[in-house]
This record gives C-alpha cells, sequence and structure tokens, in this order.
C-alpha cells in the first residue's frame, strides 16, 4: 500500500502592492516573506500545484502588453518564480485568461522561465511538439497525470496558426485527452479555469463539464477563475471536484474581502497491491492574504488563517476580526457540498 498527499491552491495573482513590497534597495525582488507562513504545509504534501495567473514577460523589446485584451494585464517580476519553488510548488498550471497578456513572446517566456527554476507546467505550450507531451508525476510510484485548460484568453486571439499555444476548453479534445491519458497514468488530474467571476456558487456550465470529464475519466478536477470559493464534492474514492479554489494571492479585488480568502486542499490517494488508487482522505486549511503596517511599511503575508488567530492579533487594527469573517465564509460555502449531489 502506498499513500501519498496532494496539496492544490487556486490562483497566484501576485500584482500591485505586492510586487512594490517584494522590491529591495538594490532593485531585485524578494517573494519569500509572501509564502513563509504557508510554506510548511505546502512543502509537506508529495505534490503541490497551483494556477499561475500571470506572466513572466520580462522588461526587453517584447515586453508590451497585448493592447486588445478585455481585462486588466498582469506580469511579475521573474524572483517570483524561485520563490514558489522553494515555497513547496511542484507544478503550475499555465491555461488561464491571462496567460496571453503579454502575446506569444510572453507566454513563451513564462514558460522558460519556469523550467529555468525546475517547476513543471501544463496548459500552454511553445511548439505543436511540446503541446502533445503528457504531464506525469510519478510520486512514490503513484503516477499522477495532469491536464489543463481555460475557457478563454481575455478576448486576446491565439494565433490561429498556432491553435496549441493555449489549451481551450474544447470538450471533445479533452474528453479524448482524458481517456488517453488514463491509460498512461494511475490518477487523472484536471485543472479548469472556468466559471463566473465573484460567485459562490458553480454556473450550470461549469456542473455539466464536470460531469463530462468525470464520465470520460477524470479523478479529481480543480477549478479556478471565479476569485473567490466554491464548494467541493466528494463523488465516491474515485472522484472529487472543488469547482473553484479561490484566490491564493491577491490584491483585494472589487471591493469583496473573500477575493483574499482561501484554501490549502490536501488530497490523500492511495495505490493498493492490486493497482487500484483511491481519494482515502479529504482535508482543507483556510488561508487569507493579511497585510499589516510593520515600523511605518507595509508587509503581505498569505497566512494559515488559524494559526495566524492564535499569535494574538490586536482587535484594533481590524485584522482579526477580517480573518475570522474569512475563516466563517471558507467555513460556510465549502459545507455546501451536500446540496451539489
Amino acid at each position: 500500500m502506498t499513500e501519498i498527499q496532494i496539496a492544490a491552491v487556486g490562483d497566484l495573482m501576485v500584482k500591485r502592492y505586492i510586487i512594490s513590497e517584494a522590491r529591495q534597495s538594490d532593485g531585485t525582488y524578494s517573494f519569500d516573506p509572501l509564502f513563509a507562513k504557508v510554506a510548511p504545509y505546502l512543502k509537506q504534501a508529495d505534490l503541490t500545484i497551483g494556477n499561475l495567473e500571470t506572466t513572466f514577460a520580462g522588461n526587453g523589446p517584447n515586453s508590451r502588453k497585448t493592447l486588445r485584451s478585455s481585462g486588466p494585464i498582469f506580469k511579475c517580476p521573474d524572483e517570483l518564480a524561485p520563490a514558489l519553488k522553494k515555497a513547496g510548488f511542484d507544478v503550475l498550471v499555465t491555461a488561464n485568461n491571462h496567460c496571453m497578456d503579454y502575446g506569444v513572446p510572453g507566454l513563451i517566456r513564462t514558460l522558460q522561465v519556469l523550467d529555468r527554476h525546475g517547476i513543471s507546467h501544463t496548459g500552454t505550450s511553445r511548439s505543436l511538439e511540446e503541446s502533445r507531451q503528457v504531464l506525469i508525476k510519478n510520486v512514490k510510484g503513484i503516477k499522477i497525470g495532469i491536464l489543463s485548460y481555460t475557457a478563454g484568453t481575455n478576448r486576446i486571439p491565439v494565433p490561429a496558426s498556432r491553435p496549441w499555444l493555449v489549451n481551450r476548453m474544447d470538450t471533445g479534445k479533452i474528453n479524448r485527452e482524458i481517456r488517453a491519458l488514463k491509460k498512461k497514468a494511475d490518477l487523472v488530474l484536471l485543472y479548469l479555469h472556468f466559471g463566473n467571476e465573484y460567485r459562490y456558487t458553480p454556473n450550470k456550465r461549469q456542473k455539466q463539464l464536470v460531469n463530462l470529464f468525470f464520465k470520460n475519466g477524470a479523478n479529481i478536477i480543480l477549478g479556478s477563475h471565479p476569485h473567490v470559493l466554491q464548494p467541493l464534492e466528494s463523488r465516491g474514492k474515485k472522484k472529487f471536484v472543488i469547482y473553484s479554489l479561490g484566490n491564493f494571492v491577491s490584491t483585494k479585488l472589487m471591493n469583496i474581502p473573500y477575493t483574499q480568502s482561501a484554501i490549502i486542499l490536501n488530497l490523500a490517494i492511495q495505490k493498493d497491491q492490486k493497482g487500484n488508487t483511491n481519494i482515502t482522505n479529504v482535508h482543507y486549511i483556510p488561508t487569507g492574504v493579511d497585510r499589516r503596517l510593520t515600523s511605518g511599511s507595509s508587509r503581505t503575508e498569505v497566512v494559515p488563517i488559524r494559526d495566524a488567530l492564535k499569535t494574538g492579533i490586536p482587535d484594533r487594527t481590524g485584522r482579526r476580526n477580517l480573518l475570522n469573517r474569512m475563516l466563517n465564509h471558507t467555513e460556510s460555502i465549502l459545507k455546501r457540498e451536500k446540496s451539489l449531489h
């Protein structure tokens, strides 16, 4: 009997003041403090995965913004990549609505930076050949196949001659890829960028897609894009879905505090001597983006909420009240599981 732990988090949206706070006096950036409090939990898992909802487009002549985007444009200093690796991330999915923010050059450079720091990735590709390669992580003898797709790219067109740059939500193609991967892996994990932003419940299309992909052999489906948590659901020992993991890292969006509350999802996976692989346990650690003033300057950290509340945060700052609200909100959303059956 072999058992492993998979940890998963949602959107990594490192932008604006979070980037400014990471800037050092010599012009470089250090993002290690951002993850210091959650790194021990991320490292405990045998495989840790998240959604890189930004680009490493750099500052060269090819780092121009895509002007046709229907949303904001994201990029982050390269120093974020080694910080994510150090914090415990093994895999980052890159198929999301911001992957084309800096066009094809930005997409390609992002993958180069991830490669440079030894972080596996899936969802976008630099070539047709790369797009045909399947990400399978062999974790203590359990083969985890990982696929990633996005419902859109903020209306930024993917070049018609290179559709393989971005894995789009093509159901026929996804079903074929699930079935093919099922023959090579013990467990198939889908990370889908879909749903409505700022909605706390999955829409009809999300539910339809989840049911379809389960029917075709998916075992674990992780959702992102709504920027807030949506419910989770276990279906026996072979199937699990969380419709949205929320924002693991983000500034506050639309003045909604819950765009800064999320979880570290932990899934226990067992493979018996006959080769049967099951999901044997599901639990989560509520997290929040905590910003505070220290010595006249601000500092932002992702914190395990229960740990943070034990440290005696003074009520007068408002931080304790906010973290309590985040915790209560997280638990109320994730207790809605039964209503989805």
